[in-house]
């Protein structure tokens, strides 16, 4: 099963529209006041006509690069692109004014990718379990049972 996973997201039209999602993305985490949660709002009518693994794929793309592009004018101009860049403004405009913001943005871009990856991971590898662990406590309420199979 993973292994059909891994091949379904590196066929390069998947690869496209990911990147495509993610070039979104941070143009909408990058405009002050418009947040993540809004881009992936905004752009998914985009989504309807296309494939369901497709657009969900994209729509990922777009909740990552958003997150991602609020920290670029937090470290440009001291203003966060969305709320979770708050703590970006802290450290990050200081590269800017010693005249390092390349090194800034730098800094985000692979602690940006390398947190992505390892919760990628750890998302794979735990879910499983906290998946059982829900449904072992929900078989165990009788006001569940009917939400169950």
């Amino acid at each position: 099963m993973f292994a059909t996973v891994i091949s379904n997201i590196l066929d390069p039209v998947c690869l496209l529209t990911i990147l495509g999602g993610v070039a979104m993305g941070i143009s909408f985490g990058a405009m002050p006041g418009l947040t993540s949660t809004m881009g992936v709002a905004l752009l998914m009518p985009i989504t309807f006509s296309m494939a369901p693994n497709i657009g969900m794929l994209m729509l990922i793309g777009i909740f990552c690069g958003a997150i991602y592009g609020g920290s670029i004018t937090a470290i440009l101009i001291n203003t966060p692109g969305t709320p979770s860049a708050a703590a970006t403004v802290l450290d990050g405009y200081k590269f800017t004014e010693r005249g390092e913001a390349g090194r800034g943005l730098g800094i985000s871009t692979i602690a940006s990718f390398g947190g992505g990856i390892i919760s990628g991971i750890v998302l794979i590898l735990v879910a499983p379990q906290l998946a059982q662990i829900a449904s072992s406590s929900m078989r165990r309420n009788p006001l569940h049972w009917p939400f169950l199979d």
